[in-house]
């Protein structure tokens, strides 16, 4: 079973969403391992969400509890964040709601800037790091590699996204009032990471020409070299700061790379205006109290995002419901396949031991013949009809008929465990 814990924008403060994202020690693998039952994890952290995607052996009335204690105490033991910390801001999908969820974010249809393309890339990262650590089950696989197909058929059937809405260019807009010029602006930008292309595409946009680009990890040369910019290395980079006239800040450094002391060391007198899209802040709260600085952070573009202008189209959201439908329509047909495994090993295990009979009466090529097509007749209604019943969430009748007509129980666990109890009442059947 699906679930996912999703902390986001719309559901915990900024600064809850900047512990979560304050770790080092990989989440995924320790939900993975909590116990033999999570069969995967996948773990989602932006600077707006942080989503922790678990698949379960478990039967439904377990699952939630299971993958609730599981995602807490990894959370806890990786960031700090305690279950109480947590109470009030995060949501639960279960099941097939969290088809529709991933779809929906991957889409761009939950994030701050309605549309925007970065979340597509951090998705399939996601799913990326959970195959590095060996926390992608075969069912997270499918449900991430869906939730790609449906970003791109949502980019492609509408509107949404096609203005290359981002944070940066979000950001950019909000400081449009303050900058007169922008082919006069110099500008630093601080990191390497997926925005930072980003936000050289939508500093060149606006008409921005001299942008030096610093890594605080070392990388600022070769990655100003591959986009035609200049870099400044760590010596350089307060004076750096200090003179330009724009700063951009994107990195995952846990403490900030930029705070007033450090301006004012290397001389600021001017004006600025310092644009910080880390999470962690990149930029110390102090900066905002000098003199000539203008600072814009996630938490205040945020509350400036013009809501009324980025509203997703019902085209987007017919596509997301449709791709999770879909989804949710290939596991249910693929519940039954345990059972029809095990009716075709039956009945070809009965077919075999049939043939050799034959064989030792001499009669074996043309009896195996006969055999074998009138086994593929035989089957394949009941396999058709048991794929049906599937789809129509009657799996259940499969596996009993099964287990009464041939004495074969093929039932997984978990289902098994579902199948004992009356979905009505909630309590035991009969045996």
């Amino acid at each position: 079973m699906l679930f996912c814990l999703s902390a986001s924008h719309k559901t915990a403060p900024f600064d809850l969403l900047e512990r979560l994202s304050t770790h080092t020690t990989a989440i995924a693998p320790l939900i993975a391992g909590h116990r033999d039952e999570v069969s995967g994890a996948v773990v989602l952290s932006t600077c707006n969400r942080f989503e922790a995607y678990i698949d379960l052996d478990l039967p439904s009335g377990e699952a939630r509890e299971a993958a609730l204690d599981a995602a807490q105490q990894a959370i806890r033991a990786a960031t700090g964040v305690s279950a109480d910390d947590l109470d009030g801001a995060y949501e639960v999908s279960a099941g097939g709601k969290v088809a529709e969820h991933l779809f929906s974010v991957a889409s761009g249809l939950e994030s701050v800037v309605i549309g925007e393309g970065e979340i597509g890339g951090q998705v399939r990262r996601a799913l990326e790091e959970a195959r590095d650590h060996g926390t992608a089950s075969s069912e997270l696989e499918r449900l991430f590699q869906r939730a790609t197909e449906t970003q791109k058929g949502v980019k492609n059937a509408t509107a949404l996204g096609r203005a290359g809405r981002s944070l940066v260019r979000l950001a950019l807009d909000l400081a449009a009032s303050r900058i007169a010029d922008w082919t006069t602006q110099r500008a630093l930008l601080v990191g390497t990471g997926s925005y930072a292309a980003a936000t050289i595409a939508a500093l060149r946009d606006h008409g921005v020409v001299d942008i030096v680009a610093h890594s605080p990890s070392g990388r600022g040369a070769r990655f100003a070299a591959k986009h035609g910019l200049r870099s400044v290395d760590h010596d350089g980079f307060a004076a750096a700061a200090a003179q330009a006239d724009l700063v951009i800040t994107c990195t995952s450094r846990e403490e900030p790379v930029i705070d007033a002391a450090m301006l004012r060391d290397a001389g600021f007198d001017g004006a600025t205006m310092i644009i910080d899209l880390g999470m962690p802040r990149n930029v110390a709260p102090d900066v905002a109290t000098l003199a000539g600085v203008t600072l814009l952070d996630l938490e205040t573009i945020r509350l400036h995002a013009p809501l009324e202008e980025l509203q997703a189209t019902d085209a987007a959201r017919a596509i997301v419901q449709d791709a999770a439908a879909r989804f949710h329509l290939a596991g249910r047909q693929q519940s039954a396949q345990p059972a029809i495994v095990a009716l075709r090993k039956h009945v070809f295990e009965l077919t075999q031991a049939e043939v050799d009979r034959a064989r030792r009466r001499g009669e074996g090529e043309q009896v195996e013949h006969a055999l074998r097509h009138l086994v593929g007749v035989l089957l394949h209604d009941p396999t058709a009809r048991a794929a049906r019943l599937a789809a129509e969430g009657r799996s259940d009748e499969v596996f009993d008929a099964l287990e009464t007509l041939f004495g074969i129980d093929a039932r997984p666990a978990a289902a098994a465990q579902d199948a004992a109890v009356c979905p009505f009442t909630g309590e035991a059947r009969a045996s």
